[in-house]
């Protein structure tokens, strides 16, 4: 199989409900996303896609929903308070937003709705809290 990834850098605040330490508390992050993207067979020009179609897709919907806003869980007592604050600063997610969760819903929701009619699947994504902290999820 061949593959491609392309990165992209968002910074944005989060509360993982739960968290046994200071990731309970609100906090945020320079998060690093790689996005491994794949396709049945090569285009004409010897290509899975071009990379510009991956920033275009994925890179600016992160842009759009994540980057300088706030995550937060959709179950979590803070959000409704908070959103009276700063509603546009706000997204409720329907997952607690750890950064597996953010993988997994990247590569199960966002990626397919982005690239459907591109010939192309989101097969991985990496999500890096900082440079040492990482957590990937793949398609099997």
């Amino acid at each position: 199989m061949i593959s491609i990834s392309r990165y992209h850098d968002i910074s944005s605040g989060h509360r993982v409900v739960g968290h046994e330490n200071k990731c309970s508390h609100l906090h945020g992050h320079n998060f690093r996303v790689h996005f491994t993207v794949t396709a049945e067979r090569l285009d004409d020009i010897g290509r899975i896609i071009d990379f510009s179609i991956i920033k275009a897709q994925l890179c600016d919907w992160l842009e759009t929903h994540w980057d300088h806003r706030f995550l937060m869980y959709e179950a979590d007592e803070l959000r409704i308070p908070l959103q009276k604050i700063a509603s546009e600063d706000i997204v409720s997610c329907p997952f607690n937003p750890t950064a597996e969760n953010m993988a997994q819903y990247l590569c199960e929701v966002v990626g397919p709705q982005q690239l459907k009619g591109t010939g192309c699947q989101l097969i991985k994504c990496t999500i890096e809290e900082t440079r040492k902290c990482s957590a990937t999820y793949e398609i099997s």
